[in-house]
Order: structure tokens, then C-alpha cells, then sequence
């Protein structure tokens, strides 16, 4: 009794599988599909939502070629079929061909953006697949004609004798169609720091803004076409960290970092997508010197809590990651360029001196995001922050002062105590370090957060 295998194919994507055949004399019986044994094998863990058959009364019936916007995984229960394959999507396999007999102890995996079809050899031949999007009946799809020269498919019985509907063979030919994209990334959030940052490492994304897709608006997020993504990166966010321990403030904080992720959680796992949420480090009250991946959510205020709020609900998607940084430093208004502009008009600025952490560059952000997805990473959180020793607010700003040509000693050094005095403001972490070794096991090694504000600074 031979164990299933997986045979790839030219066209990458297309895995032949051959399953085990049990036969005695009552029949056979085989093991269509089994996710744990399929998935250990190679073959994605596609979630078919929608089970067909075709029966097909005679030899010759001929079907295809289409490539429907779903993944379809293919078998023959009775009979015997030809199966014949084309690479409908964008890139240097474009129009690539691959056929096969199809009987049982066969299956097929078709991955999107592959034209499908068959030809029937044997009458009764009932043809069976399974589906990861539900079929609906006013959806177009790209097909080509079975007959293109182009793609040369020597079909066992020629077509001028097969049956063939008059809709296959209107098909258009492959020199008239559009290669189909492949499924892209999807950047939530693009007008901010991390949101443009994510934008500039995934060139191929399409990035919205909140004036494009309101992350809020359920009934946006329900129309919105995820069958043309394949990661989604959440950055969109409410960062006011003092505004939203008021009231107008503390349902925006809920609405964005908390209900929106537990929305896109629910869409991420009926699309089958890879969601990235990023998330920070006022999910901790700070009283530990530094903070793991495992660490229990203790958020000292509404900002915290609502972003410890959507880190749950992104959770429950199989295919997540949480990424959580601190100090977030990118292209827009931040703590480096407000003490670079302090600096410059020669301020001797109040900082902070015991609050601890890391300056997270959203540079660095965008390419930690793009290891963890490009390297299959196991799902789950990671802390993503510059390395180097941790510093205060006030050695930040000494930093820079130093970079802009002043002396250290021009920075104001005060307790948080002293400076809520002078301003009151929303609670803070008084260490927001955050343990890198998990992130370091994956194989990335962060950047020194001294050397990467060296970089910022001279950037133009």
C-alpha cells in the first residue's frame, strides 16, 4: 500500500498528488482529502469552503479553460479525464503548460490564476473538486480558448469531435488576455509613520489611507475585495496616548486599535489572509525591567487598553503576527524631530529621565514585517525594536542635541513626577524595553538604535 506523495509540476503551485488507493473486491476507497497528511506533504491548508461534482454522461466531454478566483483541488471519483493546466498569472510562466491523466489515486491542487480543464475519456467519468470561495453566479473570470495555438494542448479526442459548450469555445484567445496579478499585500493605515514606511518595503501593496478605507466602517471593511490579497498589514491606529483618557478620545482609541482588529481578525481568517497588527509597548504598566512576547497584558491607561483589546482579537486568527515596538520614530511628527527642532532654536527642554526603552525606528518596523511574512516565521507576537542599551527620553534627547552641535548638559533632566506636574498627561510605562530574542531566533538581527538615528538624522 503506496503512502500519498506530491509530485510539482512547471507551474508553480500545480502539485499532482497520488493518494492511496484502497481496492478489494467489494470496490476501492481512498482518502480524497486529509489536512494533516496533505499539509504535511507540501499542499497549502487551503480551507475549501464549497464541494462540486461534474458528471459527464460521455467520452469527449471537454471543460475549461478557466481560472476562477478561488484555489481548487481536483479529483475523479469515477472514469478516466485529461487534465490540462495554463499559468494564467503574471510572470516568467506565463502560459506555461501542464497535463495529466486523471483517474483515481490521482488529485490535483490548482492554485488561482490557473486555467483549469479537462476532457473526459471513459463515459461516466465524474469529475470532483473542492473550493476555498463560494461560487457565485454573476462572477467573471479570465479563460482561454482549448483550441489556442499558443497554448498547443493535444487533446486526446480532437474537439471538432468532443463536446464542447458554446461558451468555451467563445473563449479569447491567450494573446488578448490580461495576465492575472497575483495576490498582493495591503497596507491599513498608509498616511502614517509605520503605514508609509510599510508601504516603501512592500512596493507591490496597495496603501490606503483612512480617507480611502475607514478601518471603523464595518460595512466598508465587509465590500472590500480581500480576494485580491494574500497579507494584510494593520497599521492604522489611534495614537494619542493623552487624548484618549478623554471621553471623545477614549471611544476613537476603542473604535480603531480595539473593534476594527477584532473586525479585520474575523475577515482575515473567511479570506484566508495573513494579518500583521502592530501593536506597542503600553500594553505593560512598565514595573518589569523588560518585556517578553508572553508577558500578560497590565496597561496603565486607555491607550494600552485598547491596544491590548485588538493584540486579543488579532489573536484568534490562525495566520497573524502581532508586531509590538516601542518609541516609534518614522517620516512624520515624532519625539527626535521635536528635540532636533528644540535644538536648533536653542531650548534647553524638560525631558524625561526615568522612563526607559528603545527608539523603534518605522523603518526598521517595515523590514522586521517583511522578514517574519518572507521567512514564514511561525504566527504569533513578536517584539520588533531597535537594539543597543536601553536609553531614557532625556539620553534621546542628548543624543540629538549632540547630533545638531549642542552640548548634553542642554537637556533638562526631570522625574515623570516632576513633569506631570507641569503638564498633566496620561500614564506611562517606566520601562518599555522589550526582549528581542524571540525576534533574533527567527533569524533578523535589529539594528543599533544609535546607528539608526545616525541614518535618520542625515536623511534629507
Amino acid at each position: 500500500m503506496a503512502r500519498p506523495s506530491v509530485e510539482r509540476t512547471t507551474i508553480p503551485g500545480l502539485l499532482v498528488v497520488h493518494l492511496d488507493l484502497h481496492e478489494d473486491g467489494r470496490g476501492w476507497f481512498e482518502e480524497i482529502w486529509h489536512r494533516a497528511t496533505m499539509t504535511a506533504l507540501g499542499l497549502p491548508d487551503f480551507g475549501p469552503v464549497q464541494a462540486n461534482l461534474s458528471w459527464n454522461t460521455s467520452r469527449g466531454a471537454t471543460r475549461g479553460i478557466h481560472a476562477e478566483p478561488w484555489d481548487k483541488y481536483v479529483t475523479v471519483a469515477t472514469g478516466r479525464a485529461y487534465g490540462a493546466w495554463v499559468d494564467l498569472r503574471e510572470g516568467a510562466t506565463f502560459g506555461q503548460v501542464v497535463t495529466r491523466e486523471l483517474a483515481p489515486g490521482v488529485a490535483v491542487f490548482v492554485p488561482r490564476g490557473v486555467g483549469n480543464s479537462f476532457q473526459t475519456l471513459e463515459d461516466g467519468t465524474a469529475y470532483s473538486y473542492l473550493i476555498n470561495r463560494h461560487w457565485q453566479a454573476d462572477e467573471r473570470y479570465p479563460s482561454v480558448r482549448l483550441d489556442d495555438p499558443a497554448v498547443g494542448i493535444a487533446w486526446p479526442i480532437p474537439l471538432a469531435q468532443a463536446r464542447v459548450s458554446e461558451k468555451d469555445l467563445s473563449n479569447p484567445p491567450l494573446a488578448e488576455l490580461e495576465p492575472i496579478r497575483e495576490r498582493r499585500a495591503l497596507v491599513l493605515g498608509a498616511g502614517g509613520q509605520v503605514g508609509r514606511a510599510l508601504a516603501e518595503a512592500f512596493p507591490g501593496a496597495d496603501a490606503v489611507s483612512r480617507r480611502e478605507l475607514d478601518v471603523t466602517d464595518t460595512e466598508a471593511l465587509a465590500a472590500w475585495p480581500w480576494h485580491d490579497y494574500d497579507v494584510v498589514l494593520n497599521a492604522a491606529a489611534y495614537t494619542d496616548v493623552d487624548g484618549a483618557e478623554d471621553p471623545e478620545g477614549r471611544a476613537a482609541a476603542w473604535a480603531v486599535n480595539a473593534a476594527a482588529p477584532a473586525v479585520l481578525s474575523r475577515l482575515a481568517t473567511e479570506h484566508r489572509l495573513t494579518l500583521v497588527h502592530y501593536s506597542t509597548d503600553y500594553v505593560f504598566d512598565g514595573r518589569r525591567a523588560e518585556h517578553r512576547e508572553d508577558e500578560a497584558p497590565s496597561p496603565l491607561g486607555v491607550y494600552g487598553q485598547s491596544k491590548a483589546a485588538g493584540d486579543l482579537g488579532v489573536a484568534v486568527t490562525p495566520r497573524h503576527y502581532v508586531v509590538r515596538s516601542s518609541w516609534v520614530v518614522g517620516d512624520g511628527s515624532n519625539f527626535v524631530r521635536t528635540m532636533r527642532r528644540s535644538a536648533e532654536q536653542g531650548a534647553s527642554p524638560s525631558v524625561v529621565g526615568d522612563q526607559i526603552g528603545r527608539l523603534t525606528f518605522a523603518s526598521e518596523i517595515a523590514r522586521g514585517t517583511r522578514h517574519l511574512v518572507d521567512s514564514g516565521a511561525p504566527y504569533g507576537t513578536y517584539n520588533v525594536t531597535n537594539a543597543g542599551e536601553p536609553w531614557s527620553w532625556a539620553d534621546v534627547a542628548a543624543e540629538v542635541f549632540e547630533l545638531a552641535g549642542r552640548r548634553r548638559s542642554d537637556v533638562v533632566r526631570v522625574s515623570t513626577e516632576q513633569y506631570a506636574a507641569t503638564r498633566p498627561s496620561a500614564p506611562r510605562p517606566p520601562s518599555s524595553v522589550l526582549d528581542l530574542a524571540k525576534l533574533r531566533a527567527t533569524g533578523f538581527e535589529p539594528e543599533d538604535q544609535r546607528d539608526a538615528l545616525r541614518a535618520y538624522w542625515a536623511r534629507p
